[in-house]
């Protein structure tokens, strides 16, 4: 029997292990670790999703209490099993646990993805907050107005009660409060139920994969952070961000998705510079001569542009684009700037609880709020902090509406971002993809 304990941040870590140990004889899941995100890292993984092999389910530790438990549990192996990490990090990790006598691995497509009865598309990236969402919309449009069933699939967030997330189907704003989602759980549905699709997600993907093939001839993986897709992709694309160039080389797993991609949509060019737009071009033939290339905006609309002008502002932005993404802005600061505010206020002297103790952990966070809200108390803290800050109006660049959830004194104003193509190339190219596989 070999012992095992998979590193993860309740996403990928689950799928691993359900995909390739919980029927195994011969290999025992020992515990789970956990990072990244707060909160998850004192829970159980259930009997009722481990299998007859786990009655009593598998713990989940923090991760860095990981040395102790390779001892602990005489552990022959250690699974890396999250992502948007640097390939430094990877190796530091594997250099401690090699250090404590375990071998260490990273599980790859071929083990670990599911094949569908439906044509797939994953939308992937080599960062967080690259725009892989805004490409899903895109591409869920196209093939709505096609008139082609189209569902979506996102990548998992199960932060709550595990039991009760096996299987999760979106189809409404009320099935967001069914949930219980977190703040981040709602930047990736609720765009998505605007727009008018139904989105799967939860913790078993074989079961999930089951339920959205009778709903769709098409499914949309929706990638998360910048992990590789659940599911074998039919066409594979991939979002790259000319704001951190450099990054499509140096993160894990990013960099293997930018090799394996089919088409690479540089996003943000009308943030960029010319010159980082172009390098990253040569990097991607470079390292992918045969993918295809698309040009794109993140192009930003406000509701009411004219209320921002003179104005002091207070900026909340998508918060893992800010924290393990590691951005210093996002389209909420860029609005602030192009629509004339007097000010974009500093939250610090006023920030409250969690939010006090986020803007701490990551200096490059100035005149901004990053949208962190994994639970109830932080949600609080977050309202708190908004409604503290005495300003003039707050600016949110957060893809959600926060007022459906939060009581806000001060006046909001959304910022929204899609995506616009420049070549107008990227239905023709999946065409193209599509065909080449038929042929």
């Amino acid at each position: 029997m070999k012992n095992i304990i998979i590193m993860g941040a309740a996403g990928r870590d689950f799928h691993n292990f359900n995909t390739c140990f919980k029927n195994r004889s011969d290999i025992k899941v020992v515990a789970f670790t956990a990072t990244q995100i707060p909160g998850i890292d004192s829970r159980v993984y259930p009997a009722e999703l481990a299998g007859k092999n786990y009655p009593e389910g598998i713990q989940i530790f923090p991760e860095n209490q990981l040395e102790e438990l390779i001892d602990r549990f005489n552990v022959d192996e250690v699974i890396f099993a999250y992502s948007d990490v640097s390939q430094e990090y990877v190796m530091q990790t594997a250099g401690k646990i090699l250090a404590k006598g375990s071998d260490f691995k990273l599980m790859g497509p071929k083990s670990t993805m599911l094949k569908s009865d439906k044509n797939v598309i994953a939308v992937t990236a080599t960062r967080t907050g690259s725009g892989k969402s805004q490409v899903s919309r895109y591409i869920g449009k196209m093939l709505q107005e096609a008139e082609i069933k189209t569902v979506i699939v996102r990548h998992p967030m199960p932060y709550g009660i595990l039991a009760k997330q096996k299987v999760q189907r979106y189809s409404n704003f009320q099935n967001l409060d069914k949930y219980n989602c977190t703040i981040e759980e709602r930047e990736e549905y609720e765009p998505l139920i605007e727009s008018g699709f139904v989105v799967f997600a939860g913790v078993d993907y074989e079961a999930i994969l089951k339920e959205a093939e009778k709903e769709a001839d098409f499914i949309i993986w929706d990638g998360g952070n910048n992990d590789f897709s659940f599911y074998v992709p039919d066409i594979n694309i991939v979002v790259v961000d000319p704001l951190r160039i450099g990054d499509e080389k140096t993160y894990y797993p990013g960099e293997s998705n930018l090799l394996s991609a089919d088409i690479v949509i540089i996003n943000k060019v009308n943030s960029a510079l010319a010159e980082n737009v172009e390098k990253l071009r040569k990097t991607i033939t470079e390292m992918n001569p045969k993918a295809r290339i698309v040009m794109a905006n993140s192009k930003i609309t406000v509701d009411e542009p004219e209320l921002i002008k003179g104005k002091r502002v207070l900026v909340i932005e998508d918060g893992p684009t800010l924290t393990h993404g590691q951005m210093s802005f996002g389209a909420g600061v860029v609005a602030g700037k192009l629509f004339e505010a007097k000010e974009l206020i500093d939250p610090h002297p006023f920030a409250v609880g969690s939010i006090a103790e986020t803007l701490d952990k990551w200096k490059q966070l100035k005149n901004l709020v990053p949208a962190m809200g994994y639970n109830k108390e932080q949600i609080k803290d977050l309202e708190a902090t908004i409604n503290n800050s005495e300003a003039d109006l707050i600016l949110v660049g957060t893809p959600i509406d926060l007022t459906r959830f939060m009581n806000i004194n001060i006046p909001v104003v959304r910022v929204r971002y899609e995506l616009e193509e420049i070549d107008n190339t990227l239905g023709k190219l999946m065409i193209e993809v599509l065909n080449n596989i038929d042929g």
